[in-house]
């Protein structure tokens, strides 16, 4: 694991904003909350996102917990899941909820917002077998429309639904009843505005205002 409990120094700290995206004044506030719920430690563990209360009310709460020790999100080709992490680990699932500077290119938005999707889709394909249920799909909808404030939960449930048709448009109905792909999955989900509005605050900072 990369572990940078001691102060990072500045090649260290350079390295991971190339990585990551992140500036180093960024990087040094992540760095100290993660001393903060690691108490000290070296290495962060499940329990240690167990004790955070603004995330006790998140519907999908396990889910950003694991993906933190979900190997796929490290950038590393990984597999399978850890049982701690070091703050290199830590910093570059946080950099997953980064909203876009204003001189982003079009290519990078683009491929921003690929990865984000990347991301949320691992979130729900918790086998790792390259698909989400149907179920898993239709709450992942319902949570980013209600979420971004566009819809209510109401309006959001109903566009979920029409947009489970639309899967199986895209897929035919065999295909549709094993499970959604990822490729499936961007396809419908290329009017949902991803790149603002995928941030959290379960760590007492609002990563949208932190990363601009």
């Amino acid at each position: 694991m990369g572990s940078f409990q001691s102060l990072p120094d500045d090649h260290q700290y350079r390295t991971l904003s190339q990585k990551t995206g992140f500036s180093l004044k960024q990087i040094g506030i992540l760095h100290s909350r993660f001393k903060q719920l690691s108490q000290n430690e070296e290495t962060l563990r499940r329990d240690d996102f167990k004790t955070i209360q603004d995330l006790e009310s998140n519907p999908i709460r396990s889910q950003i917990i694991e993906a933190f020790f979900d190997r796929r999100n490290f950038k590393k080709d990984g597999v399978g899941s850890v049982e701690e992490i070091g703050f290199e680990e830590f910093l570059t699932v946080m950099s997953y909820f980064r909203a876009p500077t204003h001189h982003i290119t079009v290519e990078q938005r683009e491929e921003m917002r690929r990865t984000k999707l990347r991301f949320l889709f691992n979130m729900h394909d918790t086998d790792n077998d390259g698909t989400i249920t149907l179920e898993e799909y239709r709450h992942v909808v319902e949570e980013l429309l209600s979420r971004s404030g566009a819809v209510g939960r109401e309006t959001a449930k109903g566009i979920a639904d029409a947009a489970m048709l639309e899967v199986a448009n895209i897929s035919g109905p065999d295909e549709f009843y094993e499970g959604i792909t990822f490729e499936q999955f961007l396809k419908i989900l290329k009017g949902v505005e991803i790149e603002t509005s995928m941030h959290i605050r379960f760590l007492n900072m609002d990563t949208t205002a932190l990363c601009k």
